[in-house]
Order: structure tokens, then C-alpha cells, then sequence
């Protein structure tokens, strides 16, 4: 297939794969179809419908390989659903009366855009399947390829989201700093909150990794440099039942015999009962564009801080977040191997005139293509049954049961 211009985006929320996927993006064109236009549009869609975009020039072309070495994401993101008419006018992106999808497509059409590569997670992505279908059943066609990035990897039916690697192995990096506050008082308390609204995949594997570089470390107990005290000692997933009471009794005799206790926390975990005190007093948590609670506005890592630090008789208590720190972090080896994976096929798909999600797909016996749009969807819950789950909890010393179904969000 014959393409003239292409456009680039990357919306939602950071991860360590947005400035290396446009690289990747950037450089797999250059290197099959030089002649083809590349343009970006800036912070996402708030680009796509502002108008604003970037055109990446020659010099950009043969330097791409620069973006490999950086976090965040060049061109830019923000939290933008073109379904969310209020919001949008309010943002002042559409006026009263218009259709998002509508602004959207003739932008893109004045743009002479072939094709539209996405960089975000289902939001991003089936928002613009969403668009496709519009400019299709307006007679304009529009193929659209999108690279799977979320931190939490919970894409449906992806089996790994490009930078969820990255962010696990970032955030067991700031708890190797973070913890080393539990001699800083007796009786320490710390509570390090992990990004995963609703699923537990990154506190889990940042616990996997933080257990891999604990258990590498050589240790002197005679002056109090001791394994136990340095150890994760709970871990609190959207998806596993939350025993407070249980877990307070257990955890005192860790404050007891250690003198510290530290907590890695999924921010999702215990959003409901949360958000049922909240309503209890006669408040309502605040949402975003996209209809989710804004976790910011509710302080997970306090309340759990809460509801432990008199139960432990802890003496001080610190709540430390990892998000930003994580998610702004550059690819890693792994993920880097599986961004080039991608966007090489991310270009092949547009070459060939197809459209859809670049993944492995669970549900093809894990075959690298590109997953159908209709297929695709969030909040793929964790499997707390993994095998390499059970050994973190198992050394964590912690029961695993599921949630049960009124608690899933």
C-alpha cells in the first residue's frame, strides 16, 4: 500500500516506552518508506483537536535513535476521551453542539493522514478504533495501528504492555531507597503506594524484583543491618480480600520482633471501602474525564496508613509514592527488545492496509499481531494464582485469597 503521511500520538498517562516507541516508530519508517510524511500531533488527542502537531523533520529522522535514551514522551500526552462531550467543552477543545469524533476526523482529513498509530492503553486505543469507524462510515479511510502501553499491564487481550517491566523494576528502585527509612524512628511504619488502580500487576512485580535484589544483598545483623528489617513484609492487591484486622494482628509481630513494618500497596487496593466512608459522611470522590475516581484526591497510601499505625503501635509512619518516579522512567533491556518487536510489526501492518492493536495475544496462543479493535479492552484483572505470585506471598508470610466479586472494580 501506497502512504503519503503518517501521524503519530501518545496519550493517557506516562510509561517508559512512549519516547522509545516513537524512536522505534520514527526509525522503521525512515528505514522502509524514507519518502513517507511523518507528522505528530502534540499531547495526544488535545493535539488532534487543537491542531497542534509537530513535523518530524529530516535531522529528527536520523537521530531518532536518540529518543531510545529518554523517559516520558516527546511529542507529549494528556487525558483526553473523545466520547466526553462535556469535558471537552469545557476544555474548550470543541464548541457547544459539535461532535468530537466529527472535529477529529476533518482534522485528520485536512492533515491527509494515511494512517494513525495510537501509543496508549484501551482508552487510547479504542478511542481510536471509535475514530476509525467514523472517517470509515463517512467514506474517508483511515487505518489505525496501536502500540499497547500501560504501566499496569492490564490490557485485554495483551499479554505484556510495553514500559510495565520498566515501571516494576523503577519502583523496586525507589523502595530500595524509600525503606532504608524504616531505621530513621522506632517503631517505623512505611507505606509505599504503587500505581495500579485496578489490577495489582506492578506492585507484584516490583515485589518480585525488590525480593530478587533483597535476596542478592550480604548482610551484618551485629550492627543492625538485617535482613528482616529491609524485607517487604505485606502486600495489598485490587484483587486479593483486605483483612484488615488480620493483617494488623500479624504485622504488630512484625513491629515487634523487627521494629518496622513496610507495605507495598496497589493505590486500587481498598478503593471501595474508601470510597464508602467517603459517601458515609456525605462525600463524593472526584472523577476524571474517563469516569474513574481520582486516586489523588482520596490518598489510598494515608488511609491504609491510618487504619495500621495505631493497631502496630507504630511511632511514625511514612507514605511514599513511586508513580511519577516510575513512569517517566526510560525502556529497560526487556522492554526495549519489545518496543522494536512492535513497532517493526506496527509499521508492516500499515504497509499491508490493516488496522488494529500490536500485542501478543493471549487469546491466539500468544502470536505477536494485530489484535482486532472490538477485542480489546481494560482492567485486566491480575492472577493472583501465578506460581511466581505465590512464592513473593509465601515469603511475604501473608494469606492470598481473591476478592470477592462486590469488592472487583
Amino acid at each position: 500500500m501506497t502512504l503519503k503521511r503518517v501521524a503519530l500520538l501518545t496519550a493517557g498517562g506516562y510509561a517508559p516506552c512512549l519516547s522509545s516507541a516513537v524512536g522505534g516508530l520514527i526509525e522503521r519508517y525512515t528505514e522502509l518508506v524514507p519518502d513517507v510524511e511523518i507528522i505528530a500531533y502534540k499531547h495526544g488527542y488535545w493535539g488532534l483537536l487543537s491542531g497542534e502537531k509537530i513535523v518530524v523533520d529530516e535531522e529528527t529522522r536520523q537521530h531518532a535513535a536518540r529518543l531510545h535514551d529518554f523517559g516520558g514522551s516527546p511529542i507529549g500526552n494528556s487525558r483526553v476521551k473523545l466520547t466526553n462531550t462535556k469535558d471537552l467543552v469545557k476544555r474548550g477543545l470543541i464548541q457547544e453542539g459539535e461532535n468530537a469524533l466529527e472535529v477529529a476526523a476533518r482534522k485528520l482529513q485536512e492533515d491527509g493522514v494515511d494512517v494513525l498509530h495510537t501509543i496508549g492503553g484501551d482508552d487510547t486505543n479504542t478511542t481510536a478504533a471509535d475514530l476509525a469507524k467514523y472517517l470509515h462510515d463517512n467514506d474517508y479511510d483511515l487505518q489505525v495501528v496501536g502500540l499497547p502501553k500501560t504501566i499496569d499491564n492490564d490490557i485485554v487481550p495483551i499479554r505484556q504492555s510495553l514500559g510495565a517491566k520498566t515501571a516494576a523494576e523503577q519502583t523496586s528502585l525507589f523502595a530500595q531507597n524509600v525503606l532504608a527509612e524504616h531505621g530513621s524512628n522506632p517503631r517505623m511504619l512505611i507505606v509505599h503506594e504503587i500505581m495500579g488502580r485496578a489490577c495489582g500487576y506492578l506492585t507484584a512485580e516490583a515485589a518480585r524484583f525488590y525480593q530478587e535484589w533483597h535476596g542478592q544483598q550480604q548482610w551484618l545483623p551485629q550492627i543492625g543491618l538485617s535482613a528482616d528489617r529491609w524485607d517487604v513484609h505485606a502486600v495489598f492487591l485490587p484483587e486479593m480480600a483486605l483483612d484488615i484486622e488480620g493483617e494488623a494482628a500479624r504485622l504488630k509481630q512484625v513491629m515487634d520482633e523487627t521494629g518496622c513494618v513496610n507495605i507495598f500497596l496497589s493505590e486500587g487496593a481498598g478503593i471501595p471501602e474508601i470510597v464508602a466512608e467517603m459517601q458515609a459522611r456525605g462525600e463524593e470522590p472526584e472523577k476524571d474525564p474517563f469516569g474513574h475516581v481520582k486516586l489523588d484526591t482520596i490518598n489510598p497510601g494515608q488511609w491504609f496508613a491510618k487504619q495500621f499505625a495505631e493497631k502496630l503501635g507504630a511511632e511514625k509512619t511514612m507514605v511514599q509514592k513511586s508513580g511519577y518516579f516510575a513512569r517517566s522512567a526510560k525502556a529497560n533491556a526487556y522492554d526495549l527488545r519489545l518496543i522494536k518487536s512492535m513497532t517493526d510489526l506496527a509499521v508492516q501492518v500499515a504497509l499491508e492496509g490493516d488496522s488494529g492493536l500490536i500485542g501478543h495475544d493471549e487469546e491466539r496462543g500468544d502470536i505477536l499481531r494485530a489484535v482486532e479493535f472490538d477485542r480489546v479492552a481494560g482492567h485486566k484483572a491480575f492472577d493472583i494464582d501465578q506460581p511466581w505470585f505465590r512464592e513473593v506471598m509465601e515469603r511475604v508470610g501473608q494469606k492470598v485469597e481473591p476478592a470477592a466479586p462486590a469488592e472487583s472494580h
